[in-house]
């Protein structure tokens, strides 16, 4: 059987709209409490880093436990049909007659199916337990997922990084940075619209409210604290 090219799609997906929503949420949240420029670099790669890292982590973890659970259960169901085969085929003919099959040519698929002990177990597994066997690839996975977060959860600072070559005041540099990230929040939720039933303008304009939201949550957490604790 040849084998599955990865897709690596869902995983730039998922590591650039963290990436972006995380960093751009540090950026605010020190421009509202009225901080230094230099604050918002050291925070804001700090992040960057640390949480791209965090989540690369996190997905490697999570499909390495994916791979051992299926290995499990297709263990299990491959020792199943040794030791107890009757009950095994029972299973079969159950979700043979639930997709309608009766007669001679339920008896047909049936033995069809138990003659092949691979095919056998893939429908068990996908019917009894439900699970859809992906093309998991935990190293990809989490390669993936770094290098997304790490590129789009650059863009909230790139300006403060040229800030000294543009010569924005932090009023205007941050205006472009919101239109910038949200731009590319929007771009990212478009590609995210190739997963789902729904429009791609839809996802992209829901995927940049989300990241204006949060924004806007932590620059009015970081303006409320950076008054109570007077660190402008």
């Amino acid at each position: 059987m040849r084998k599955v090219k990865y897709n690596w799609l869902p995983d730039f997906v998922y590591g650039g709209i963290d990436g972006a929503v995380t960093t751009y949420a540090v950026v605010a949240g020190v421009v509202g409490a009225n901080l230094s420029t230099p604050i918002i670099l050291i925070l804001g790669f700090a992040n960057l880093l640390a949480d791209g890292f965090s989540m690369a982590v996190g997905k490697y973890s999570s499909d390495s436990a994916e791979i051992e659970r299926i290995a499990h259960i297709r263990k299990s169901e491959e020792e199943s049909i040794i030791t107890k085969p009757k009950e095994e085929k029972e299973e079969i003919r159950k979700i043979l007659k639930n997709w309608g099959f009766r007669g001679e040519d339920l008896s047909r698929a049936q033995a069809v199916i138990t003659g092949n002990p691979k095919i056998w177990v893939k429908m068990m597994l996908n019917h009894e337990f439900n699970i859809i066997e992906e093309n998991v690839n935990p190293r990809k996975g989490a390669t993936y997922t770094f290098l997304a977060f790490i590129l789009i959860g650059l863009i909230p600072l790139l300006g403060y990084v040229s800030q000294t070559l543009t010569g924005l005041k932090e009023e205007d540099l941050f205006v472009g940075t919101s239109i910038a990230t949200l731009f590319a929040l929007f771009l990212v939720g478009t590609v995210k619209s190739r997963f789902s039933s729904r429009h791609w303008l839809f996802t992209g304009l829901q995927t940049a409210l989300i990241g204006g939201f949060a924004a806007a949550l932590a620059y009015l957490v970081g303006d409320v604290l950076g008054d109570l604790l007077n660190v402008s």
